[in-house]
C-alpha cells in the first residue's frame, strides 16, 4: 500500500476506503454483460511525443506500451479538443459539453459538483466509479464512489493527495496527505490498489489521471540518462520562425524564449518562480538568437521525452495488471491527453491556439471483444463525444444536455458515412501573444477568427482591444500551417462557405453571443 505523511489528520485506511464487498479474494473475472473501463488521461502529452503518429521525434520516443495499445486496438488520427486548455478540456470530457454550455471557459473556472457528468450516469447505471490523480477542476469531484486527487496542478515529487474525507476546494487552502515518491508512479500505485480491492460484483469505471507531461516536465532519477546517447534531437522545420512575417499569422505566440526565461529565473532566484525544473542552472547568455533558441529547444525536448517515458512505463504496469487479473478482454482501455502541445513548432511551446499541434488529442482505445486490432480512423472526433461513448458501452444515460455522440461504431470498424464533417473550436482566454479566437476545421481547411476579447471582457463590454484578424490554412498542402492564405482571391469561395458553416456550428452548440459585445465585433469584422 502507498504510504503517506499527513498535513491534516486521517489514515491510510480512510484513504483507500471501499465498500466491504471489496475484500473478496482475487479471482478470474466472471463473464459480464458490460465491460470495465480504464480511462487513462495525461496532461499535454502531444501527438508528436507519442511515437505512433510519426514526426521527427518518433524514433526517439519510449512508447512500448502506447505502441502495444495501438497494435491491439484503434488509433484516432483526427481527435480534437474544443478548447485547448486543461480545465475546460477536462470539463468537456466529463459533461460532453462545450465551454459555453458547461460554464468552464478558462483556467480560473470550476466544475460545480451539482453539474451532471458521465461519472454520475455510470454510477447510477451500476458501475463502481473511481478517480485517481489530476483533477484540476477545483471543487469536489462528484459521481465517484472513491477519489484521491492531486491538490490543484499537483507536484511531481512527494505530491499532496486529498479525498472525500479531507476535501477542501483548491482555492480555499492547501490540504491533504503528502505521499512520498514520483507522481506518475504513485497515481498508478493508487489505481492498482483500488482496482485490487474493488467490489468485484460490479463493473468498474476508473479515471486514472497523470500530471505528466505538464510543465515542468520532471522525471524520476531512473530515467535521467536514457537519452545520454542522443547529442541533438532533430528540429521542426519552422523552429526558427521568430515572428509572424514569414507565415502571415496574426499573433506573436508563446515563443520558446519565454521558456528559456523561466528556466533562467528559476536558476537564479528559485523562490521567485511558481515551480522548479529539472537539471538547472540554465542560461543562454552570450548566444545569438538562433543558438539560444536551439539550446532552449534541446532542453525542452530532452526533459519532455523523459517525462513521457515514465508515463509509458506506468501504462505498461496497468496493462500487465489487467492481464494478471484475467480481465483484459472485458476491459476497455483508453489512453488520451487533455490537449496537444507545441514542441518548438513555429518557435512555440504551450498550447491554446487552434493549430494542429495544440488541438489534436492523441487517442488510442483497446477493447478486444469489439474493436479490431491495428485499426486507425481519420474521422473527426471531439472530446465532447467521450461521455457519450462511455455511456454507450456502459448502457447508461448520457449526461444531461450532452452535445457529443458515441463513436462506438467507428471504433468497431464501420467506415461508412463520416462521423463528423467538420468541427468548431473556441478559446476564451485573451492575451496579446494568444488572443481569444474561434474557428472551424474540416478535412482540408481551417479558418480562424482572432477577435481579441476574453470572455470576461466581453461580458463587461470592455473597450475594443484592436485585433480583428483571420487565418486560413489548406491542411492538404500545408499541414504545418506555415502560410496564411486568408485574403488570397483563389480561396474566396471557400472562405465564404466556411464562414457560413461556422455560424451554423456556433448556433448548433448554442454559442451565439447574441447579447454580448462580440456580436458588435462580429458585425464589424466578419467580412
Amino acid at each position: 500500500m502507498v504510504q503517506g505523511k499527513y498535513i491534516l489528520s486521517g489514515s491510510v485506511a480512510a484513504l483507500f476506503a471501499v465498500p466491504a464487498a471489496g475484500g473478496a479474494p482475487p479471482t478470474a473475472a466472471a463473464p459480464q454483460q458490460r465491460p470495465n473501463i480504464l480511462f487513462i488521461l495525461s496532461d499535454d502529452h502531444t501527438a508528436q511525443g507519442w511515437g505512433i503518429y510519426g514526426g521527427i521525434l518518433a524514433p526517439y520516443v519510449r512508447n512500448d506500451n502506447i505502441a502495444r495499445l495501438a497494435r491491439e486496438g484503434c488509433v484516432l488520427d483526427n481527435c480534437f479538443c474544443t478548447n485547448s486548455i486543461s480545465v475546460p478540456s477536462r470539463a468537456a470530457i466529463l459533461t460532453g459539453q462545450y465551454s459555453n454550455s458547461n460554464g468552464v471557459y478558462t483556467l480560473d473556472d470550476a466544475l460545480k459538483p451539482e453539474q451532471d457528468n458521465i461519472a454520475k450516469r455510470m454510477q447510477a447505471a451500476g458501475y463502481q466509479t473511481a478517480l485517481i490523480g489530476k483533477w484540476h477542476l477545483k471543487k469536489q469531484p462528484s459521481g465517484f464512489d472513491y477519489f484521491s486527487v492531486l491538490h490543484d496542478q499537483g507536484e511531481y515529487f512527494d505530491p499532496i493527495f486529498k479525498g472525500a474525507h479531507d476535501w477542501v476546494d483548491d482555492c480555499e487552502g492547501r490540504t491533504g496527505t503528502v505521499v512520498e515518491g514520483f507522481s506518475t508512479d504513485i497515481v498508478t500505485d493508487k489505481t492498482i490498489e483500488w482496482l485490487s480491492t474493488r467490489d468485484r460484483s460490479k463493473p468498474f469505471m476508473m479515471f486514472c489521471h497523470f500530471k505528466a507531461t505538464h510543465e515542468p516536465f520532471h522525471f524520476p532519477e531512473r530515467l535521467a540518462h536514457i537519452y545520454d546517447h542522443v547529442e541533438e534531437f532533430p528540429e521542426p522545420a519552422n523552429l526558427m520562425e521568430f515572428g509572424p512575417q514569414a507565415s502571415g499569422r496574426v499573433f506573436p505566440g508563446q515563443q520558446l524564449e519565454n521558456m528559456g526565461r523561466r528556466w533562467t529565473i528559476a536558476s537564479e532566484t528559485p523562490e521567485s518562480w511558481w515551480t522548479d525544473y529539472p537539471e538547472l542552472p540554465f542560461s543562454t547568455a552570450g548566444l545569438d538568437s538562433v543558438a539560444a533558441r536551439r539550446k532552449i529547444y534541446q532542453k525542452l525536448v530532452r526533459d519532455y521525452l523523459r517525462c513521457v517515458a515514465v508515463v509509458d512505463e506506468n501504462i505498461g504496469r496497468l496493462l500487465d495488471w489487467l492481464d494478471s487479473e484475467g480481465i483484459a478482454d472485458n476491459t476497455i482501455v483508453i489512453y488520451t491527453s487533455d490537449q496537444g502541445y507545441f514542441l518548438g513548432e513555429h518557435g512555440f511551446f504551450d498550447k491554446r491556439v487552434m493549430y494542429e499541434e495544440s488541438i489534436r488529442m492523441p487517442f488510442v482505445v483497446r477493447y478486444p471483444r469489439e474493436i479490431p486490432a491495428g485499426r486507425r480512423s481519420g474521422d473527426i472526433v471531439l472530446n465532447i463525444d467521450f461521455a457519450s461513448l462511455l455511456a454507450d458501452y456502459a448502457k447508461s444515460e448520457t449526461p444531461e444536455n450532452a452535445q457529443g455522440r458515441s463513436f462506438r461504431r467507428l471504433l468497431a470498424g464501420d467506415d461508412g458515412e463520416r462521423f463528423r464533417k467538420d468541427m468548431y473550436y473556441r478559446y476564451w482566454m485573451n492575451e496579446v501573444i494568444r488572443p481569444a479566437h474561434f474557428g472551424i476545421r474540416n478535412d482540408r481547411y481551417k479558418l480562424i477568427f482572432f477577435y481579441g476579447k476574453g470572455e470576461r471582457e466581453i461580458a463587461k463590454g470592455d473597450p475594443d482591444m484592436g485585433l480583428r484578424l483571420w487565418e486560413l490554412y489548406d491542411l492538404a498542402t500545408d499541414p504545418q500551417q506555415n502560410r496564411n492564405i486568408y485574403g488570397d482571391a483563389a480561396f474566396a469561395e471557400i472562405v465564404a462557405a466556411m464562414k457560413s458553416r461556422l455560424l451554423e456550428l456556433k448556433a448548433e452548440y448554442g454559442d451565439t453571443d447574441d447579447s454580448s459585445e462580440l456580436k458588435r465585433v462580429m458585425e464589424s469584422y466578419w467580412e
